[in-house]
């Protein structure tokens, strides 16, 4: 299953009874660089700085003082509702007078967040993993031609007596053609295994 990130920073702003929501959307790795994120486009002089992040299983959001439930869970969905992984969203209020009411924040947070989402250009995120291939000194050259045709990159080679053990980094989806790829050009002689 291939999952979707934003390619880059995205804005979108909509203003609702006077107050202007600004929704900043970026695509982040980890939680760390989620709170650097929202600390970088959160205006001080704003009335709240809202937010949601989702990376994997991993979430959080925040209502930064409005209602709870009104602002950083309505942002949570809006990434979800996308299908969008490796994400943080910070929707900034500047309050315009009139009060909105629960489910008027509800709809102004989450829609101002869905439609910076949904207007921003996206990116496959490709799974990646590492195994290892061992092999004869003989089979070394084979090895090395086949790694470009299957994005992999070669993190180490160590030398043994009876060979060489190399640890690659590749696409997931990759693995199996390597393997087959590896067995045919070196006649069954180079082992891969997971060991990552």
């Amino acid at each position: 299953m291939s999952t979707t990130t934003l390619a880059a920073a995205a804005t979108h702003e909509l203003v609702v009874k006077h107050s202007r929501f600004l929704a900043s959307a970026a695509p982040v790795a980890d939680a760390d660089a989620a709170a650097a994120f929202i600390a970088s486009v959160s205006v001080p002089e704003a009335t709240h700085n809202c937010w949601a992040w989702r990376i994997g299983d991993g979430y959080r959001s925040s209502d930064d003082g409005e209602p709870a439930g009104t602002a950083g869970r309505p942002i949570l969905a809006a990434i979800d509702g996308q299908g969008l992984d490796g994400v943080a969203v910070v929707v900034t209020r500047w309050y315009g007078g009139i009060k909105l009411g629960a489910g008027g924040l509800v709809r102004a947070y989450g829609g101002t967040a869905a439609e910076c989402l949904r207007t921003a250009e996206r990116r496959e995120v490709v799974q990646m993993a590492e195994v290892d291939v061992e092999c004869p000194f003989a089979d070394i050259a084979a090895v090395h031609a086949a790694l470009p045709a299957f994005d992999a990159e070669k993190l180490s080679e160590d030398f043994a007596a009876d060979g060489v053990r190399f640890r690659l980094r590749l696409p997931a989806g990759h693995i199996a053609a390597l393997a087959a790829r590896l067995r045919d050009a070196t006649r069954d002689r180079a082992r891969m295994g997971d060991n990552g």
